[in-house]
């Protein structure tokens, strides 16, 4: 992402990065020279073993390597789905495309009571702070998570939102320095209102005269308050323990070396939140993430969950009881839900705030996620020289056998000299991903929800797309804050 120059503090459009659809050679991905190389090897051995014969023979299997390289279905190559097809198969194979929780059979001492691959988390407390920790021993990372308050910056003037877009800058670039960060998760939840906030309000400060004015004001809250409905968010951070591995050895090695490292990281993600005019709370304890992940997957409960504030904060069964997914969508305990990933951001210059169609839609209950996931500056600079070499090989190439080269290209390869610019300059390069996770009570409201998101995403100069066998993944990673990857 990029900003123009400006002069002052006027509040600056930005531009991103498109979405690279360079190959390896000439324009084709590994899997599709594979498929063609396959394709021409069985022409080849037709040509020199039987002639004619053996190519009406090869004939249709050539076509099949054809229409697997070069035909496409919702914007993939075919070959690019027969992963996805496959695994799922696999996965149907094998019954894991259903969960349920055995209620006799309880959980081990220190997991999460989650589906899938999540299953595999481990929850550590840290004495020093009381904040949960999560374990993830295949990805070797630890995870916190925060929840923070701030004022609607739509309603900020130009002056104030330039401010605080350069003060989260800020904050991404303090990520990119540490070298111990794998991921960064900023969650933006859509809640039903409890009421409790106003229940609380009217215990306060009304007046309890059991006159008219008071009993029909104490009905009217008690009535309409869980009626409303609040957003809430979250930043989660986590660390690498590989590449941290040094600094935990020096704390003292195992869980609580490695949770010293991470409250490091934690206070200066503090420190940057409140420079950036943001109200970081207390990190999330057990009880607090339990919450989260229990209505992550039972909406119903989220409101009874908020007002009775002892219910459901075990986090040792925070997790759901049923959950079945489908190719293009999960049901879980009490809803339905349908992941979609933002595959384009804007091409053009847009200004901050150019998500306000999809953050402020009413009606809808979804849950957005931005995961940054830093690189390192030599890693990254790896990896431009990499680019570059590949497109201007591709360049030559293309010009050796009369190729024309169309924008597309040369637009990618100009975001990657301003990569270039950009690190050269002291600034960090961050992999951005966009998830939301849109949950309804029934299969029919889900696909209104979802239209509506789809439409509001293009108002935002968005492109979405709907995650097709991958829905279970997919939701663990765009709706519970656990830094969990795609």
């Amino acid at each position: 992402m990029t900003t123009p120059a400006t002069s002052g503090s006027a509040l600056a459009p930005v531009k991103f990065s498109r979405l690279s659809q360079r190959g390896v050679l000439l324009g084709l991905t590994t899997s599709q020279l594979v498929v063609v190389g396959v394709a021409a090897a069985v022409l080849v051995v037709g040509l020199y073993s039987g002639g004619a014969s053996s190519l009406l023979v090869a004939a249709p299997l050539i076509a099949v390597c054809a229409v697997l390289a070069f035909g496409s279905v919702g914007g993939r190559k075919l070959i690019e789905w027969v992963p996805i097809v496959v695994v799922w198969g696999w996965r149907a194979g094998g019954g894991q495309l259903l969960f349920r929780r055995r209620i006799t059979r309880p959980r081990p001492a220190g997991t999460l009571a989650l589906p899938g691959d999540a299953a595999r988390l481990r929850q550590w407390v840290d004495l020093d702070t009381g904040a949960v920790m999560v374990h993830d021993p295949h990805a070797a990372t630890l995870t916190a998570v925060v929840g923070v308050a701030h004022p609607a910056f739509i309603l900020l003037d130009p002056t104030e939102q330039h401010r605080r877009v350069t003060s989260w800058g800020r904050v991404l670039a303090t990520a990119c320095r540490s070298g111990r960060i794998a991921s960064v998760q900023v969650c933006e939840r859509t809640l039903p209102d409890s009421g409790r906030g106003l229940a609380d309000w009217w215990t306060r400060h009304g007046r309890h005269d059991d006159s008219w004015t008071s009993t029909v004001y104490a009905e009217l809250i008690d009535r309409a308050g869980p009626a409303g409905e609040r957003h809430a968010s979250t930043v989660s951070i986590s660390i690498d323990l590989k590449s941290a591995g040094r600094a935990i050895r020096a704390a003292g090695g195992g869980n609580r070396g490695a949770a010293a490292v991470l409250r490091q990281e934690m206070s200066t993600l503090t420190a940057a939140l409140r420079s950036a005019d943001l109200a970081p709370g207390d990190w999330l304890e057990p009880g607090d993430l339990a919450v989260i992940l229990r209505s992550a997957y039972d909406p119903v409960v989220a409101g009874a969950l908020e007002r009775h504030g002892s219910l459901g904060r075990d986090l040792a069964t925070a997790g759901p009881v049923a959950v079945s997914e489908e190719w293009a969508s999960l049901r879980s305990d009490s809803a339905h839900h349908c992941v979609l990933w933002i595959s384009e951001w804007p091409r053009s210059l847009v200004y901050p705030g150019f998500l306000a169609p999809v953050l402020l839609s009413s009606g809808v209950r979804r849950t957005f996620t931005l995961l940054y996931t830093p690189l390192r500056t030599d890693q990254a600079a790896r990896d431009i020289r990499r680019k570059k070499t590949e497109y201007i090989s591709d360049a030559a190439q293309r010009q050796r056998i009369g190729q024309i080269e169309d924008a597309q290209q040369s637009a990618e390869y100009q975001d990657v000299l301003q990569q270039e610019a950009d690190l050269t300059a002291g600034h960090g390069i961050l992999r951005l991903t966009g998830l939301i996770a849109v949950s309804s009570p029934d299969p029919e409201t889900l696909e209104q929800a979802v239209a509506e998101i789809e439409q509001a995403a293009i108002q935002a100069s968005c492109e979405t797309r709907r995650l097709w066998g991958q829905q279970a993944q997919a939701f663990a990673a765009a709706a519970l804050p656990l830094c969990r990857p795609v």
